[in-house]
């Protein structure tokens, strides 16, 4: 009996680590595979500026908080930041877990009870969002030129990323500062859906370049050297 069951506790470590490694493998060589390569360039002049702003583990996608195709003012209000500073100029939207991102504003806050609902996928999910007055290009913030087409492309997506897309739902109370805020999102985040997983596929809704498949950064990255 006791023999059954090591054997039987044997061929499950094997098959995690197994699992493991081939997701690793996956998530490296999947990750180089540039779509939307040969996009045509847009002038200066008729382009829409965007960003892609990572603090070193998660994508933010930074877009103009007011043009000619939309007025994010009339969902993401300035008064619902600490701050209610209203010269933002530039909006972050950051898709990712609700758990994680309310209940661990600092990686020594984090639970095992908390990672393990975002890995398996059992829990809901938030938007982040952040004003800035400007960004400095680096090699963790890519300026990004689209056509006005591809822009609109790019806010559909975001917006249906929202529980609702028309007026979304403001999570009161939880901030990682003063010019920031948390809305209800679609979705549950898991081991193969990432925050940089929907950023990734952001970029692929507004046809622009990325990663066939992400769940890291890097991956998105890479493909803006």
């Amino acid at each position: 009996m006791l023999k059954s069951t090591f054997k039987i506790l044997g061929w499950t470590f094997l098959g995690i680590i197994t699992f493991l490694v081939l997701y690793l493998i996956s998530v490296y060589l999947i990750s180089k595979i540039t779509v939307n390569s040969d996009i045509a360039q847009v002038s200066e002049k008729e382009a829409i500026p965007i960003y892609i702003l990572s603090n070193g583990v998660h994508t933010d996608i930074v877009v103009p908080v007011v043009n000619e195709i939309k007025d994010w003012r009339n969902q993401i209000q300035f008064s619902q930041t600490q701050s209610k500073d209203s010269l933002g100029n530039f909006i972050a939207f950051g898709w990712g877990d609700k758990g994680f991102y309310l209940n661990t504003p600092e990686w020594s806050d984090l639970k095992a009870s908390t990672a393990a609902k975002a890995i398996f996928g059992v829990s809901s999910s938030a938007m982040h969002t952040t004003f800035y007055k400007g960004l400095a290009e680096n090699e963790n913030c890519k300026r990004i030129l689209i056509s006005k087409e591809n822009y609109q492309k790019l806010v559909d997506y975001i917006s249906e990323s929202f529980n609702n897309s028309a007026n979304p739902e403001w999570i009161q109370g939880y901030s990682y500062g003063k010019k920031d805020a948390f809305y209800e999102a679609k979705g549950s985040y898991n081991f193969f859906y990432t925050c940089n997983t929907w950023a990734n596929s952001a970029l692929k809704a507004a046809n622009q370049k990325a990663s066939l498949w992400t769940v890291y950064d890097k991956g998105i990255f890479c493909h803006y050297q």
